[in-house]
């Protein structure tokens, strides 16, 4: 069926529709024959001689947009270019000459709270490219060039649509409203012969989506759509072996001769700036050992519980869990105070930090609202924290926002450590590795225990070593007999 163009003129200042014009293309495509005009409130009538319409012709060879880098909050001025992708298919690297539309992810940036996905806010074609790998972009300034499908000013929004009877799409316009949707999103209706006045949107302000337009047709023809990815079932892994450290793995040296400098970025500056700030906070150390024989055995009977579930169950959610129980008792420990430390503010939420040693960097995400989650709901979201960060995909809210933190240093191999607190943190933990050590139980009896020590820091300006003590004996107290934070748990 011959394609028929539609073009509709609005008033912007009274924001409706105030004509629709329909065209058959002829042999040229800067040539358009009228078929029909619609004026809202006038007769319909017909036209049958051509007409020549330079504005829809500029529309059709598009224009060059300048896709400049948004404000990502957080008060970032400048990001390093990670890596140029495009979500389609096949997955490749972006380049210039590629087709992109709306909400495509155009590359990743790294700043020095976050990795960031850059999404494309027009439909077109790459033209230019300003930044490459690891080149660092400025806020405000061009990241690259688009060539967009149709004038961004135009007051004409042209729609390509199968031929139809002139009288149906008279009424659906005259009957219905303007349907918000993008280009990407109106091709595929158009695909499968669907009418975007029938679809209810579910994005913002009605916006009509691509999961609306796949939902619709599911509920129309019975098709059955690709199910959401879900949390792979593992079989419940073989009993574990005698818990060991892993050898460090040695590489070849590279010896080169030459000295290499290189500028500080990424989560190496942020590093700089929040240790920097660290060093105006009075430290107060305190150590202690926890005997966790008993919890090493309930996690051994839950691994495979969990892991069934798709989840993988290490200590860390039970020192989480044990963490926020005490800080319910000891909230002076989840507070922070202002600059001048002339006010403390306690925080209502355990946003519980965990300190992660990536490829990027160290990076600390955040647990948030652990007082009120389960174990499970704890493993699951240092699961997704731990495969995002090992990716450096983190967002700017899962670094953001820690009232407490904890640092695994055993699950590289050490037992003690000075722990530097995070402002505008004023307590911090160290957690140290697991070793069988000869311990005596209450009857004087010699058993074989498993202990780890903790090590920890606290702002000494609002915290004395009492508080800090009471605290750490309670943390301990839960680890130690598992089967006591039933009672406090919510």
């Amino acid at each position: 069926m011959a394609a028929v163009r539609v073009l509709r003129t609005w008033n912007r200042n009274a924001g409706r529709l105030i004509c629709v014009r329909y065209f058959q293309a002829c042999n040229n495509v800067h040539v358009l024959k009228p078929k029909c005009v619609c004026f809202f409130g006038y007769p319909s009538f017909k036209y049958s001689h051509p007409l020549r319409l330079l504005k829809t012709a500029a529309a059709l060879q598009g224009q060059v947009v300048q896709f400049k880098l948004s404000d990502i909050g957080e008060g970032i001025r400048e990001v390093t270019v990670k890596e140029w992708c495009l979500v389609s298919f096949p997955l490749r690297y972006v380049k210039e000459g590629d087709t992109v539309s709306q909400f495509d992810s155009i590359c990743e940036v790294q700043s020095d709270k976050a990795s960031v996905t850059i999404t494309s806010r027009y439909d077109g074609v790459i033209k230019k490219l300003y930044y490459n790998l690891d080149d660092i972009a400025y806020v405000g300034k061009p990241l690259v060039d688009i060539e967009t499908e149709a004038l961004k000013d135009s007051e004409e929004d042209v729609v390509e649509t199968p031929a139809v009877s002139h009288d149906e799409h008279t009424h659906q316009e005259i009957k219905g409203q303007k349907t918000l949707a993008t280009p990407a999103v109106r091709r595929l209706a158009m695909e499968n012969n669907i009418k975007l006045s029938e679809v209810v949107g579910s994005g913002k302000d009605g916006r009509i989506l691509k999961e609306d337009i796949l939902n619709f047709l599911e509920k129309q023809t019975g098709a059955i759509l690709p199910p959401s990815p879900k949390a792979e079932i593992m079989t419940p892994p073989p009993k574990p072996k005698e818990r060991t450290v892993p050898l460090p793995v040695s590489r070849p040296p590279a010896f080169t001769g030459k000295d290499r400098t290189e500028p500080v970025k990424g989560f190496q500056k942020a590093m700089v700036k929040t240790m920097s700030a660290a060093l105006k906070i009075p430290h107060f150390g305190y150590c202690d050992e926890v005997d966790l024989t008993e919890l090493v055995k309930l996690r051994e009977e839950l691994k495979p519980v969990a892991a069934s579930r798709g989840i993988k169950l290490s200590f860390m959610p039970f020192f989480l869990k044990a963490a926020s129980l005490g800080l319910l008792q000891f909230p002076i420990l989840n507070a922070s105070v202002d600059e001048n430390c002339q006010n403390i503010t306690y925080k209502a939420s355990h946003n519980i930090g965990i300190a992660m040693d990536t490829e990027q960097g160290l990076i600390v995400p955040n647990v948030k609202n652990v007082q009120l989650c389960s174990v499970f709901e704890i493993a699951t979201e240092l699961n997704r924290l731990q495969k995002l960060g090992s990716s450096g995909q983190l967002s700017t809210t899962d670094l953001t926002g820690g009232t407490f933190t904890l640092s695994n240093i055993g699950s590289i191999g050490g037992t003690y450590a000075k722990p530097v607190i995070l402002p505008p943190e004023v307590a911090i933990g160290a957690l140290g590795s697991i070793k069988a050590l000869p311990r005596f139980n209450p009857k004087g009896e010699v058993y074989r225990a498993q202990v780890m020590n903790v090590s920890w820091s606290a702002d000494h300006r609002i915290i004395d070593g009492a508080t800090m003590s009471r605290f750490s004996n309670l943390w301990k107290s839960y680890l130690e007999n598992p089967a006591s934070m039933l009672l406090d748990l919510k």
